[in-house]
Order: C-alpha cells, then sequence, then structure tokens
C-alpha cells in the first residue's frame, strides 16, 4: 500500500496528511474551497486562482481528465490543488493528458486522500489561511517558519496579464472592444465574439488615453487575482474612461469599477467560489444561480456617496453583486455571467452590454 508522501500545514499549525499528485514542489499560498461539482479544469486554468491552493468539495476529482478545448488560460497559473479522491485514469474521449500531468505542466502541485470535508469546514469557520505544500517528514515547526518567511504577494496581475497587444476577431462583427486584461478567462473573450464582438486585448496597464485612441465601441475590465487595491493603475485608467466609452465589469473588473467611483473593497472571510451562488437582480426581482470566485467584495456602505446604484445583491450574505452609473453606460458584476464552469443564467449582461454601445454609436 502506499505511504502517505505530501502534506498540508496551515499557518494556524493544522496538518491534513495525504499522496502527492502534479509537481514536486513545496510551495505557499492562501487555501480556498470552491464547491463546483465539475469544471476542475477551468478551474485550474482560472487565472484568479495564482497564488492560492483550492480545495475541491466535490470528492471525485480527475475522472475526465484534461481537454484542449476547456482551458481558461494558455498558462495556468493555479498554486496547486487539494482534492478528497483523485482519479489518474480519466474516461473521456476528448482527453488529452490528467489532471496529475496539467499541474505538472505548471509547476503547481497537488494532494488527495485529504479529509476536504473538515478542511473546508475549517475555511469556512475560521477563514482563508495561508498554508504550505511539503513533504510529509518536513517538520510542523520548519513547515511553520516557511509560511511565516514567505513574502504575501501584490503583483499577481501583472503577472497574469498578457505582455502586449492581441486580437480576436469574430465574423461579421457589429463592435469593436478593447478588453483590459486583469488575468482574463479565454471564455469571456469567446462570449464577447459570440454577441457580434471583435476583442483588442490589452495588457493591464494600457493607459486610458492608447483605449480611446483605438476607438472602441466599448470596455471590458476583466475578472483576476489578489486584490484590487493593488492595481491602482486600472483604477485610474476606468476614471478617466467613464462617461467617454461603455465600461462593463466582471469580478476584479467589477470591484475596480467600484473604486474608480469612490467605493471601497474589504476581503471576505471565506470568498464566493462555486456555480451555485444565488443572486437577486434588483431591477427584475428575478434570482439567478451564479458562478463565482472571489476573495474581495465591494463595501455597501461606501457606494451611497458615489454615483453607482446597487443592481444585484447576493442572497446567502447580502453582499454587493453589480453596480450602474446609467449615465455614464458603466455596470458591473462580482460573478462570471460566461459561465465556465457554472450556471447559464446572467449571460444577459453581455447583450446589455451591446446595448449600451448601440446607444452610444447613435449618439456620436
Amino acid at each position: 500500500m502506499r505511504k502517505k508522501d505530501r502534506k498540508l500545514v496551515l499557518e494556524d499549525g493544522k496538518e491534513f496528511y495525504g499522496y502527492g499528485f502534479g509537481a514536486s514542489v513545496e510551495r505557499v499560498c492562501e487555501v480556498v474551497f470552491n464547491t463546483s461539482p465539475v469544471g476542475y479544469q477551468e478551474i485550474a486554468s482560472d487565472p484568479s486562482y495564482t497564488d492560492q491552493f483550492v480545495t475541491m468539495t466535490y470528492p471525485l476529482i480527475g475522472n475526465y481528465g484534461i481537454t484542449d478545448d476547456d482551458f481558461e488560460s494558455v498558462n495556468p497559473s493555479i498554486g496547486g490543488m487539494i482534492v478528497g479522491d483523485y482519479n489518474d485514469s480519466p474516461s473521456n474521449f476528448r482527453a488529452v493528458k490528467t489532471l496529475s500531468e496539467l499541474l505538472e505542466d505548471c509547476n503547481a502541485p497537488g494532494i488527495t486522500g485529504v479529509d476536504t470535508r473538515r478542511l473546508t469546514r475549517s475555511i469556512r469557520d475560521y477563514g482563508s489561511r495561508r498554508a504550505i505544500m511539503t513533504g510529509v517528514d518536513t517538520p510542523l515547526d520548519v513547515a511553520l517558519a516557511r509560511i511565516q518567511s514567505t513574502p504575501i504577494p501584490n503583483d499577481a496581475v501583472s503577472r497574469v496579464s498578457c505582455k502586449k497587444k492581441r486580437y480576436s476577431r469574430t465574423a461579421d462583427p457589429i463592435f469593436n472592444v478593447v478588453a483590459i486584461d486583469c488575468g482574463m478567462k479565454l471564455n469571456l473573450v469567446r462570449s464577447l465574439k459570440r454577441f457580434s464582438c471583435n476583442v483588442v486585448i490589452v495588457p493591464y496597464n494600457t493607459p486610458a488615453e492608447e483605449i480611446l485612441f483605438m476607438r472602441p465601441d466599448g470596455v471590458f475590465v476583466s475578472n483576476g487575482p489578489g486584490d484590487p487595491t493593488d492595481v491602482p493603475e486600472v483604477v485610474d485608467t476606468v476614471k478617466r474612461l467613464r462617461g467617454s466609452v461603455p465600461v462593463f465589469g466582471v469580478c476584479l473588473g467589477h470591484q475596480i469599477i467600484s473604486l474608480a467611483y469612490g467605493a471601497k473593497t474589504y476581503k471576505l472571510k471565506f470568498g464566493h467560489r462555486g456555480g451555485n451562488h444565488p443572486v437577486k437582480n434588483l431591477l427584475t426581482n428575478r434570482i439567478e444561480i451564479t458562478s463565482q470566485n472571489h476573495s474581495y467584495a465591494v463595501d455597501a456602505e461606501s457606494l451611497e456617496c458615489t454615483n453607482l446604484k446597487i443592481t444585484h445583491i447576493n442572497l446567502l450574505d447580502n453582499t454587493v453583486e453589480g453596480v450602474e452609473c446609467s449615465d455614464d453606460r458603466v455596470f458591473s458584476v462580482q460573478y462570471h455571467p460566461e459561465s465556465a464552469p457554472g450556471p447559464q443564467d446572467s449571460l444577459y449582461l453581455f447583450s446589455r452590454f451591446t446595448h449600451y454601445m448601440a446607444e452610444s454609436k447613435e449618439n456620436a
């Protein structure tokens, strides 16, 4: 019988023993959990999970392998994965490799055989914490010292954003959109293209003047990892763009837009991650089941002193899920309307974006 060879040590001293898969490296990251029953490839390749160990609450992971068509980034930057029962023999005619091989390719460790229910309860009860994934023989005091000596990164967006401008075109385009890449999921680009948008993807630190020089019909501010206050240059760009062109933001982009209007953000106890969050649309009174992945939220009270109106709220904890300034044709949501993985209740938001762009073109 195989002996346990890897362990996860939380910064409060809790230890979880298991079997290693993926890359054989030691790493310190924030440990979080995701409640999605499917979509581990999209999760592993989502740039928003940079510097994070993701605990999958669904027990069986890896059973359908990795395909060429389901990546959310070209170079996955996840910190590592923690699963209850890892399957290294996938059954799927589309599979081209295993999850372990994907993690090896992106130099990320994984651990299986862990009591993920106990770990998830710990995160839920005490909050997200930093942890180290290391060899089973590493003494506890050494592991804790390595966690303490590892600096907390605040440059995640700069690491995952594209380094130069690139184009993604669609047949018979109606609109030209500039997408500010803060760690953008590929399915957001695909979704914009399905709504007749040619997309120009630009680095996160592209100045507003350069974006306006491209004469876009609209600007999209993407999802991404980390604290929104770590990217003041993007906040400043949105400040300069608002009122000049329609702007649509998702996830980190939602937080950045809120900061640009003078609101504040704060870190959640354990974040929202998974495809089962009920959100109420205050404009229609409809309930949407949403896919989410974020650690930070917009402070509702701080929005009272801005020109933004709250359009969506989370029914689990009443956090702000959407804002809008109709005069500027600017709006954003905290969740992922492109749904990869997750429900497809919120695709209408891309229609709202194209409606704003059409109005702007008519009034130009």
